[in-house]
């Protein structure tokens, strides 16, 4: 069986990705948390990860670190990771890739905190430009493509890379489109989604960093934790 090596749930927004995709497409695995502690866990992580980071997977003798490159592992096995309609498949690839890779400004003002409820200090213009580019990808993939899902009728990985958006969405209360709070609704309402969220809400662990930036980046109106 497979062993998904993951995070806190409540902050690791790259071990959500690999871990909603496998969930929603009903692949076995088990699930390893290993917690953030300050200034250690680049070290903790390296026992089971080669560039010290998560997620991680192993499968057998095979480790696949980095969640793009998980998802592309478990592509050549499995054919719903991607949407099948070539069009569908390309843009998927092409907006997942534009996640993995960019909104800078998101990532630094919004980290991923589950259990909290933020008002944002401001909506600096790189931050709106941000949430601007998502909003235009999301209203995109649901006219071309049909919905429900972004490319499509079925959860595939482009769902699953801007999974952790959702939540920052809710915990920053962030001003997307009434098509865009739409499919937000239906991620958070799957089950999956669901199980993540109700696992870091029980969660005991604290990082004094993780929590220092949701300090930084605005007023705390609910810490709905443990």
């Amino acid at each position: 069986m497979k062993t998904l090596y993951i995070a806190n749930k409540n902050y690791s927004s790259w071990s959500l990705r690999p871990w909603i995709l496998m969930k929603e497409l009903s692949l076995e695995f088990e699930e390893v948390i290993a917690p953030f502690n300050t200034g250690k866990y680049w070290q903790e992580f390296r026992k089971f990860s080669p560039n010290g980071m998560v997620p991680c997977l192993l499968d057998k003798q095979q480790t696949v670190w980095d969640s793009f490159a998980i998802m592309e592992y478990l592509a050549e096995t499995e054919t719903k990771v991607w949407p099948r309609d070539k069009r569908a498949r390309t843009w998927a690839r092409c907006a997942s890739a534009e996640m993995h890779s960019g909104f800078s400004a998101l990532r630094q003002q919004c980290a991923m905190n589950c259990g909290l409820r933020i008002k944002l200090n401001s909506i600096t213009p790189e931050l709106q430009h941000d949430i601007d580019r998502i909003d235009e990808l999301w209203t995109q993939g649901l006219q071309e493509f049909t919905g429900p899902f972004l490319a499509g009728e079925s959860f595939t990985a482009v769902d699953a890379f801007f999974a952790p958006v959702v939540f920052r969405a809710q915990t920053f209360a962030l001003p997307f489109s009434p098509q865009a709070k739409k499919y937000m609704k239906r991620i958070l309402t799957l089950p999956s989604m669901q199980e993540w969220y109700q696992a870091a809400l029980k969660e005991k662990w604290r990082e004094s960093d993780h929590e220092q930036e949701a300090k930084d980046s605005g007023t705390i109106l609910y810490d709905y934790r443990i």
